[in-house]
C-alpha cells in the first residue's frame, strides 16, 4: 500500500490510544490507529472487563452460598469455570463490537499490524509491515504486559500470569498469589468466592501498599475472615514443579504447596523492539519519559498510559488520550484553550475485591508533608445501606488543618461506587463545611461520605462521641 500522511498517527489502540484518536478525529483531525491485536487492548479484552466480569461471578457464588442470612432458602451447587469465562467473553464481545462501530463511523483509519517506531531526517514515522505512516504528531500508546520474575517463568499450566489465568476452564482446588497488589488481591478475592482454597503471598508488609495502612489492615482481616491466607514480608526464595503441583519456597524456609501459581507481581511498559530508544524517545525501564504535557524528548511525539510512569489504570490512560488529542488540536489553532494536563493526584483508584477499597487524593502521610493535618475516619457499621448489605468498613477523610479535604479513603463492599463524590470533593477542593451542607440520599452508602464530612465540619451526627 502506499505511504501516507496524518495529523496524528497513534501507535497502540488500548484505553489511552483510541480514546486520544476518537477526541483527534471529533476535533476535526485526521488519524490513523495502529494495533496488533484488537482495538481496546488489555483492559477491555485481558484486564478491566473480564476481570471485573468474574469477580461479579464471584459476588453471585458468594451471594447464594450465604443467602440463609437473608431469609432466602438457596445453595450452592458448584461453579462452571468454562461458563463464567463464556459469560465474561460475551460481554467483552459486545464491548468490541460497539468500540470498532464507534472507530469506524468517525473516520479513523485503523491500521492493523505491528508498528515500529522509526526516524526519517528529522522526524519520527511509524513503519507497518510495508507501510510508512508519517503523523504530524505521533502518540506512543502501546501499554504494558505481566511482569515476571527471574526463575518463575509462566507455563500457562501449572504456573500463570493474569492473561493465562482469564482463560482457564476447570478452576483449581487450591491457589497461590505471588503479589499483594491490586490484580493478586482482585484474583485472589474471585477464586476465594469460587470455592478454590487461596494463599496470598507479598514481599512487603502488606497487602496494596500503595493504599492507607488502615485500607490493608481492614481488607487483610476481611480476607483472613474468608479463609484466604496471608503471607506478608516474606519474599519468595523459590518455585518448582512436582507431580502436577506448585512448590513455593518463602524467605524463612517455609514451602507452600498448591495445584496453581498466579505470578500477580504487576505490569511493566510495552516498549522493547519498538524502536523508542533508537528513535531518540528517551526511556527508563522501558516506560517513556515526558513533561507533564505528556511530551516525549522527541518534538511532536507525545507518549501516553501505562507506557509513562506513575498510575497504571485504564482510566488514567483514557484522561492521557484525550489531553494529548487536544494538546495536538490546540497546537494546530483548533482549539482556543489549551487542556489541562492529568494529575495523577486527583485520579481514582478502585480494588474490586470483597470488600472493596478505593481512594483519591493524598494519604496521609503524604498529605502531612505540606502541612498540619485532620483526619476523620466514619464506621459503615452506622451506615444503614452498609447494614443491609452486610459489609464493614470506613470512610477516612484527610484535610488540610482549617482548610480543604486532600484525601478520601474507603472500604466496604460497593465503596467503589463512592469515588466519583470523592474525586470531585477532592479536585475542587472541598471544604468539609462545603459536603456537609449537601444532603446524601438516604438510605444509600453515600450517606457515610456526608457523615464523615458533618463529624470533620464539628457537627456530628450519628457519631458515637
Amino acid at each position: 500500500m502506499a505511504d501516507q500522511n496524518y495529523d496524528v498517527v497513534v501507535l497502540g489502540a488500548g484505553s489511552g490510544g483510541y480514546a486520544c484518536a476518537l477526541r483527534a478525529a471529533e476535533l476535526g483531525l485526521s488519524v490513523a490507529l495502529v494495533e496488533r491485536d484488537k482495538v481496546g487492548g488489555t483492559c477491555l479484552h485481558r484486564g478491566c472487563i473480564p476481570t471485573k466480569a468474574w469477580l461479579h461471578a464471584a459476588e453471585v457464588a458468594d451471594v447464594a452460598r450465604d443467602a440463609e442470612q437473608f431469609g432466602v432458602r438457596a445453595s450452592l451447587d458448584g461453579v462452571d469455570a468454562a461458563r463464567v469465562g463464556e459469560y465474561a467473553d460475551q460481554v467483552v464481545a459486545r464491548l468490541y463490537k460497539g468500540l470498532t462501530g464507534l472507530v469506524g463511523s468517525r473516520g479513523i483509519e485503523t491500521v492493523a499490524g505491528s508498528g515500529v517506531v522509526e526516524r526519517e531526517g528529522d522526524r519520527v514515522v511509524v513503519q507497518v509491515g510495508d507501510r510508512t505512516l508519517r503523523g504530524a504528531a505521533t502518540v506512543l500508546a502501546t501499554g504494558s504486559a505481566p511482569r515476571t520474575l527471574p526463575g518463575i517463568e509462566p507455563d500457562g499450566e501449572l504456573i500463570m500470569n493474569s492473561d493465562q489465568l482469564l482463560r482457564a476452564t476447570e478452576l483449581p482446588q487450591s491457589l497461590i498469589v505471588l503479589g499483594g497488589g491490586v490484580i493478586g488481591v482482585e484474583f485472589a478475592s474471585a477464586y476465594a468466592s469460587l470455592g478454590t482454597k487461596v494463599t496470598i503471598v507479598e514481599a512487603l508488609d502488606r497487602l496494596l501498599p500503595t493504599e492507607e495502612p488502615e485500607s490493608s489492615k481492614a481488607l487483610e482481616r476481611a480476607f483472613r475472615k474468608r479463609k484466604i491466607e496471608i503471607v506478608t514480608g516474606r519474599p519468595v526464595a523459590g518455585v518448582r514443579t512436582a507431580d502436577d503441583r506448585v512448590h513455593v519456597e518463602v524467605e524463612g524456609g517455609r514451602e507452600l504447596v498448591a495445584d496453581r501459581l498466579l505470578v500477580a507481581v504487576g505490569r511493566g511498559p510495552v516498549s522493547e523492539g519498538l524502536g523508542y530508544e533508537a528513535a531518540g524517545v528517551e526511556t527508563t525501564r522501558g516506560f517513556v519519559i515526558t513533561d507533564e504535557r505528556l511530551r516525549t524528548s522527541v518534538p511532536d511525539v507525545y507518549a501516553v498510559g501505562d507506557l509513562v510512569p506513575g498510575l497504571q489504570l485504564a482510566h488514567r490512560g483514557f484522561a492521557h488520550g484525550i489531553f494529548v488529542a487536544e494538546e495536538i488540536a490546540h497546537a494546530r489553532g483548533l482549539l482556543d484553550e489549551a487542556p489541562t494536563p492529568v494529575a495523577d493526584s486527583t485520579i481514582p483508584r478502585v480494588t474490586y475485591s470483597h470488600p472493596e477499597v478505593a481512594s483519591v487524593g493524598l494519604s496521609e502521610v503524604a498529605a502531612r508533608e505540606g502541612g498540619e493535618v485532620e483526619t476523620f475516619s466514619y464506621e459503615l457499621g452506622g451506615n444503614g445501606k452498609s447494614q443491609i448489605l452486610k459489609t464493614a468498613g470506613f470512610v477516612k477523610l484527610v484535610r488540610r488543618k482549617d482548610g480543604p479535604v486532600l484525601g478520601v479513603h474507603l472500604v466496604g463492599d460497593r465503596v467503589g461506587e463512592l469515588i466519583g463524590e470523592a474525586q470531585l470533593i477532592t479536585a475542587w477542593e472541598a471544604f468539609p463545611e462545603d459536603v456537609a451542607a449537601l444532603i446524601h440520599a438516604h438510605p444509600t452508602q453515600n450517606e457515610a461520605l456526608g457523615e464523615a464530612h458533618l463529624a470533620l465540619a464539628g457537627k456530628p451526627l450519628h457519631v458515637h462521641g
